[in-house]
């Protein structure tokens, strides 16, 4: 099977590709979309490079799943707002080419790469480093892209297996019930 993870940002998305077959897992390809050259203002310009940008890496190297970061509420709002815009762009141009996208916070990624959740950049890239068996790390949005797809290599399967014996179901977040949000 073969793996796309996202690390969505609106200046920045990284990704990462690999193959899985069995426990192994093989690096296929990894880098980065950016929108540094154009405008700040410019918010549909750089969606649209997301976007694009996300169409040609699935058409280059036809993964079979996607891995996306969920976005985590910031101390800033319109921060958190504008990448969650750009999020939107990737997972829009993942589905809009088919492919199921499965969803992990930096959390769960940085547990199943690094063992537990408060791991720096540094120690994801490191981790992520010896478990392709890379000559040297990736740059930190590659390597959080590279990591969300580990994640997904062991979980997905996990979850699989899971959904075979009991339906899952999708937590809700984000609900009001009588007027509040939980």
């Amino acid at each position: 099977m073969r793996i796309l993870g996202i690390d969505p940002g609106l200046q920045t998305t990284g990704f990462g590709v690999i193959d899985v077959e069995g426990h192994a897992l093989n690096y296929v390809a990894s880098g980065t979309i950016t929108t540094t050259h154009l405008e700040r203002g410019d918010l549909p310009a750089r969606l649209k490079v997301l976007y694009d940008g996300i169409a040609e890496v699935k058409a280059r190297w036809q993964p079979d799943v996607a891995a996306v970061e969920i976005v985590f509420v910031n101390v800033n709002p319109q921060a958190t707002l504008l990448l969650g815009q750009a999020r939107g762009a990737c997972v829009t141009a993942l589905v809009s080419c088919n492919l199921a996208v499965a969803e992990y916070t930096a959390l769960q990624m940085k547990r199943a790469v690094a063992g537990h959740g408060k791991a720096a950049k540094e120690q994801v890239q490191e981790m992520v480093k010896r478990l392709l068996k890379l000559p040297k790390a990736p740059g930190k949005d590659a390597s959080d892209a590279l990591g969300l797809a580990i994640t997904h290599a062991h979980v997905g399967a996990s979850q699989a297996r899971m959904a075979q014996v009991t339906p899952l179901a999708r937590k809700s977040t984000g609900n009001y019930r009588r007027g509040r949000s939980y």
